[in-house]
């Protein structure tokens, strides 16, 4: 069983900054990438920003977030926890929703439970 954990949410005025980490766990899985997906009231989910699990390819984002958001990979250690964050910088109202991690592996994908993210004008 793999288990996804977001964490890091909250509430800042907007050209604030927020870093929200996601950890998985579990059983030994080939993880292919990580990436963070966010769904605003009655829109869909988007991604946001993805990064592979090995190599230098790189990092691919939204275009209304880049330059401001940054994703990056935690210690790339299999059957332990994996970890990637995502640096907000700069943030608007809109990027206001809820966050999810999902870890892309050989069996499928798996995804956190999501954590808030509310920006203030």
């Amino acid at each position: 069983q793999v288990q996804v954990e977001e964490s890091g949410g909250g509430s800042v005025q907007a050209g604030g900054s927020l870093r929200l980490a996601c950890s998985a766990s579990g059983r030994a899985i080939a993880v292919y990438a990580m990436a963070w997906h966010r769904q605003a009231p009655g829109n869909e989910r988007d991604l946001v920003a993805s990064i592979r699990w090995a190599g230098n390819e790189a990092p691919v984002y939204a275009d209304s977030v880049k330059g401001r958001f940054t994703i990056s990979r935690g210690n790339p250690r299999l059957n332990a926890k994996s970890t990637v964050y995502l640096q907000m910088n700069d943030l608007k109202p809109e990027d206001t929703a809820i966050y999810y991690c999902r870890l892309h592996t050989h069996t499928g994908d798996y995804w956190g439970q999501g954590t808030q993210v509310t920006i203030s004008s």
